[in-house]
């Protein structure tokens, strides 16, 4: 490899990572504020919230790594005008379009890496963490619900206290429950209780030997009390039941020669992130052209906005394909073969060395 290359390659490569390091820790931020909201709505246990937080970190890769690509190759071709490097090459007669072999080299394994993620680990993360959810609603223990610690039920379904619990987390000791449905109250207590299934999903606790009172939520008097040797009270579903032909959940293989518009618009969006990862990279070296004094972070904002926009149409065309208001053998072909072509050309455009100019004798 000429030594050139080698210099190129280490400054864009080292450029990359540390851009891609910046925004995997603002990325992390935002998906652990959403896992900390689903679990506070009781969407999802407490337990699970590290497997989560890293299975929805890999969804969103594909969606990170082409922004990290593009700005990191922006800041370090930025960086060649600003100090002068790149006019020290132009003026041997290397121009922008020479820059082609190391935009390759640094951009293809990300793209291979947005692809593996985007067909392949993402559709794997969603199916696995909503098989770990399936399962936790099946156990009270990785449920969140711990002996001396009142836990909040999903979907409003109350708040329940217990003493102790077995290890199996079947069997309760000293249960408390506390309900408001339709302005009243209601609180069930139990000396010994049991968690027990019907069907696949549904899950309600049997209590036994216990008081049970019930009342207006406001003002009044109008209280029941009543004593019951067995008594099963219904637990809500913790989240809501993914079918097995859901195509957010199928392998990408699965999804291609199936007609419906949610399952195109689904394999569109696996295809569409590497395309754009591709495009981006090629667009960064004219979009980071400028003169030595002039401040680079311009260029590096109008690059952010053309990836926004660029996201937004994917995000607009699979939302029409699913709808089935886009025709299916369009899918997002409208988008990545324009962004293809338009980054091609600027590419070659902005790769040509000026023809030196005829001076007079």
């Amino acid at each position: 490899m000429p030594k050139l290359d080698r210099y190129l390659l280490a400054d864009f490569a080292q450029s990359v990572l540390a851009t891609l390091i910046v925004l995997l820790v603002v990325s992390l931020g935002g998906v652990l504020v959403d896992v900390l909201g689903e679990i506070a709505d009781g969407g999802l246990p407490a337990r699970l919230m590290l497997s989560q937080l890293g299975l929805q970190l890999l969804v969103y890769l594909p969606l990170v790594l082409p922004l990290a690509l593009m700005l990191g190759l922006m800041l370090a071709v930025a960086r060649l005008y600003r100090d002068s490097e790149m006019a020290v090459l132009n003026a041997v007669g290397v121009g922008p379009g020479r820059l082609l072999r190391p935009v390759l080299m640094t951009a293809l394994p990300v793209v291979v890496v947005v692809g593996m993620c985007s067909l392949w680990l993402g559709p794997w993360a969603r199916s696995t963490g909503a098989r770990m959810i399936e399962q936790a609603n099946r156990s009270l223990i990785v449920a969140g619900l711990e002996p001396g610690r009142f836990t909040a039920l999903p979907n409003g379904g109350g708040i329940v206290y217990i003493d102790g619990m077995s290890e199996d987390g079947r069997n309760l000791q000293g249960v408390f429950l506390q309900r408001e449905e339709e302005g009243r109250v209601d609180v069930v207590t139990a000396r010994q209780g049991s968690l027990e299934f019907e069907g696949e999903r549904d899950r309600y606790l049997r209590l036994l030997d216990g008081h049970r009172v019930e009342g207006p939520l406001e003002a009044g008097l109008d209280f029941r009390l009543m004593r019951y040797a067995s008594n099963e009270v219904a637990l809500p579903d913790r989240a809501e039941s993914r079918t097995d032909d859901d195509p957010e959940l199928a392998a990408t293989t699965d999804l291609i020669g199936d007609g419906r518009p949610a399952a195109v618009a689904e394999l569109h969006g696996r295809l569409t992130p590497p395309l754009l990862a591709l495009g981006f990279a090629l667009l960064t070296v004219p979009l980071a052209r400028s003169s030595p004094r002039q401040q680079r972070y311009g260029r590096l904002m109008l690059g952010f906005l053309a990836y926004l926009v660029g996201l937004n149409l994917m995000f607009i065309g699979i939302r029409l394909l699913a709808e089935g208001d886009l025709p299916a053998p369009a899918g997002l072909w409208w988008l990545t073969l324009p962004l293809l072509a338009l980054a091609v050309w600027l590419y070659r455009r902005d790769g040509r060395l000026p023809r030196p100019r005829k001076v007079a004798a």
